[in-house]
């Protein structure tokens, strides 16, 4: 099966300006130890936090190694080898395989009547490589080819080089390969050998499940029970300093030194599986720990972690080997094929041009809508295709707010460019539907067959259940309509999210970008949709004369009837919102009418403060990003002191409920209001270890073993401590990133979601260039 699960397949498809950031990129790799990662999202110390002056951090990318053969045992990789000349070889359960550099297939390196389960691969001070297999050892020979070792008793578990020469383990005995010979060790050890290390002292550790052993001249001493290991179960040993030795195994890290344990690594201090299958110490220090359900990394000195899951990272989540290349780049053997975490040195400003560059080659589709694509073949972009969903209008008027930071900042004529063809396409949206102030969800090339939500009927018994399930189910038959033109289809029962994101997007533009005629085209443009709201008791009538499903700002719905309650402060703020902006830009008094009317008479005030402390049944994160949008164009244009004081006091309480959860979109829009640099190390951090992967993988954190399962900070869902965005879904900001389990493989997400906050951060001058 075709995959794309590496990035540099992705960068083969684009221009040569972004191939040649990318080999900037490539040119500056180097094996410097990541940021700091937190459990609290931060990254900066205090001292540097304010401005943040961008410069170079390391960057971290997936690149998958598949087999060809489709044979599982091909698959089954045990081992993996790195060579400084570039060339890889890899031990599977269908034998040894060698990759030279800049290939992607791999060869086999004996005869196929020799292929079989092969173990282990090690190299000598000589260069040299050993390779344990099931019917002995072999090790190359001048040519690069593999030679059968005769000495040793088949099958070769494990291989340990050391000063004195390399080992041979296997359940029937242990040799020591002295010249051109085998010295048979009489250690008596368990038999289960997993794993052997020299002590560089002319001794052995060797890692069996019935303990671990030291073996050496002076004899052979065994490590068992309580206060010596976690327990006997052992796999994999590796040196953090050189008196410190980890001991991986079932129940976690064993971590001894002076003769005993003297801490351990469990799921509670950040291992996401109890079963450690390797343990490597990378160049840079960070101690990498493989388990059953993926890696976690421990940086010295501290107690925080990071974990690399699921195929953003891993071909499989069951790791069996890692090792490091010359550039600190970590091979991954994993029971579904090889995986290579790539480092990369860049600034923010670096990948800030490699998202944009995507961006503008893969997001942008007829007739200037930006959103995702949807892949035939989960996680293969080769197979993607351009596609539609509910919100389109919603993140295109992201993109807009984007652009229109990105000229405010840069002065970029191309940014006023794109900002008005995005303003056209939102106009459009308005325009396509030709009901009087009423605008499409999104619009699609007529020839489109297939659409996120297809026309459907309902009968009476689908209708009744729907009702009673919700009373307030609108069943939408008829949601995709042709365009007068024919050029066009249409998808209707817009909602209050499309409202929300518009607005910010308006608002942006009209301040950042707009010349006086784009003002005018604005102002006519939303005009039209309010004038329309308004002229409907504040609701958003449809193609069927009735409101949408979700479009109602009425004191009729919002005050009168209880199962409006829910939204009964959000959509408060949102229609004071939407006027405060139509007066703003247009100093027509009616729409300042309106708003007085509905604070003074209908207690819509009053009301937004419910949404300070919502009851738990009705609280949506999404309903978070909807008050973000609107808090902007209500503050910046409410002149009443009074007034304004109450919505600042009131986005105080909002930001102080929702800032735990690191968002820079959150953060940036606060300090846009407020001034200061509130969450600022945090919105970094995030930036920094965003990923640079566009598709939705799966991320299942409700299986890790070091986060419990929580039904907080939203109740609906089931929920992980915060990770960082490195560990969750590919974000859009409506998106809880706190779900246990999330993702949808067949999506490949822009980039927008990172790119607004980063030039809202430059704007504000928060984020400084280097």
């Amino acid at each position: 099966m075709k995959r794309l699960d590496n990035l540099l397949k992705l960068l083969d498809t684009l221009t040569s300006l972004f191939c040649s950031i990318v080999l900037a990129l490539l040119l500056g790799s180097c094996s410097e130890p990541n940021p700091k990662k937190t459990t609290d999202n931060k990254s900066l110390s205090l001292s540097e936090s304010v401005p943040y002056r961008d410069r170079m951090f390391v960057q971290e990318y997936h690149e998958a190694f598949p087999m060809d053969s489709n044979e599982k045992g091909a698959q089954e990789v045990k081992a993996i080898l790195p060579l400084d000349d570039g060339t890889v070889w890899m031990a599977t359960m269908d034998g040894v395989f060698r990759k030279s550099k800049d290939l992607r297939s791999w060869e086999p390196m004996l005869p196929e009547k020799d292929q079989g389960p092969a173990f282990d691969l090690e190299i000598d001070g000589q260069g040299r490589i050993w390779a344990a297999l099931w019917n002995g050892v072999y090790r190359s020979n001048g040519r690069g080819n593999l030679e059968l070792q005769q000495g040793t008793q088949p099958p070769i578990a494990v291989l340990a080089n050391s000063e004195e020469g390399m080992y041979a383990l296997g359940p029937k005995g242990i040799w020591l390969k002295v010249d051109e010979g085998w010295s048979r060790k009489e250690y008596r050890t368990g038999r289960s050998i997993r794993s052997a290390l020299s002590d560089q002292k002319g001794g052995l550790w060797i890692g069996t499940d019935v303990g671990l052993f030291h073996c050496g001249p002076q004899g052979v001493t065994i490590h068992q029970g309580k206060g010596q290991l976690i327990s006997a179960y052992l796999s994999s040993m590796a040196y953090a300093t050189p008196d410190t030795l980890w001991v991986g195994g079932m129940g976690g890290v064993s971590i001894r030194a002076n003769g005993k344990m003297i801490d351990e690594k469990r799921p509670k201090d950040g291992l996401p599986h109890s079963q450690v299958n390797v343990v490597r110490k990378s160049p840079n220090g960070t101690m990498w720990v493989g388990t059953d359900y993926g890696i976690s990394r421990f940086a010295p000195g501290t107690p925080d972690y990071s974990v690399r899951l699921s195929q953003r990272w891993l071909m499989n989540n069951t790791v069996n080997d890692i090792a490091f290349d010359s550039k600190g780049n970590a091979w991954i053997a994993t029971e579904g094929g090889v995986s290579v975490i790539h480092r990369l040195k860049m600034t923010l400003e670096n990948k800030a041009d490699f998202y944009y560059q995507r961006l503008l080659q893969r997001y942008v589709r007829e007739p200037g809508a930006v959103g995702l694509r949807w892949m035939e073949i989960p996680g293969d972009t080769t197979t993607s295709r351009p596609s539609d969903t509910d919100n389109d209008g919603y993140y295109t008027a992201m993109y807009l707010a984007m652009e229109s930071f990105r000229y405010a900042v840069t002065g970029d004529p191309l940014a006023k460019e794109r900002a008005q063809k995005t303003f056209d396409f939102l106009h459009l949206l308005r325009e396509v539907t030709q009901i009087p102030g009423f605008f499409a969800r999104t619009v699609v090339p007529a020839e489109w067959e297939y659409m996120h939500d297809m026309n459907r009927t309902y009968t009476e018994r689908e209708y009744a259940k729907e009702i009673v399930k919700n009373p307030r189910q609108k069943p939408v038959e008829k949601r995709w309509h042709v365009s007068n033109d024919g050029k066009w289809k249409w998808k209707g029962d817009t909602s209050s999210d499309e409202m929300c994101g518009h607005l910010f997007g308006y608002y942006c533009y009209y301040t950042l970008v707009a010349d006086e005629d784009e003002k005018k085209q604005l102002v006519f443009h939303y005009r039209q949709i309010m004038d329309a709201l308004i002229a409907n008791n504040y609701n958003l009538i449809g193609v069927d004369g009735k409101h949408t499903k979700w479009g109602v700002w009425s004191p009729d719905q919002l005050n009168r009837d209880p199962e409006w309650r829910p939204e009964k402060g959000i959509n408060s703020l949102e229609l004071l919102a939407f006027l405060k902006f139509t007066y703003s830009i247009t100093g027509d008094s009616k729409y300042q009418e309106h708003y007085t009317h509905l604070i003074e008479k209908e207690g819509y005030l009053d009301n937004i403060d419910l949404m300070l402390d919502p009851d738990p049944a009705w609280e949506t994160y999404f309903d978070i990003y909807l008050a973000l949008y609107v808090y902007t164009p209500l503050i910046m244009g409410e002149e009443d002191e009074e007034i304004k004081a109450r919505y600042l006091n009131h986005l105080d309480g909002w930001y102080e409920r929702y800032k735990p959860a690191g968002s820079p979109m959150l953060n940036f829009v606060y300090n846009w209001l407020k001034g200061g640099a509130d969450g600022l190390e945090a919105s970094v951090f995030f930036l920094k270890d965003a990923p640079l992967d566009p598709v939705d993988w799966i991320m299942d954190n409700g299986a890790r073993e070091d986060l419990p399962v929580l039904r907080e900070p939203i109740l609906e869902v089931l929920q992980v401590p915060l990770r960082p965005p490195s560990e969750y879904r590919t974000m859009r900001w409506d998106r809880n990133p706190y779900h246990a389990v999330a993702g949808w493989p067949n999506q490949e997400r822009d980039p927008v979601y990172w790119l607004l906050p980063y030039w809202m951060g430059r704007y504000l001058e928060l984020i400084q260039p280097k």
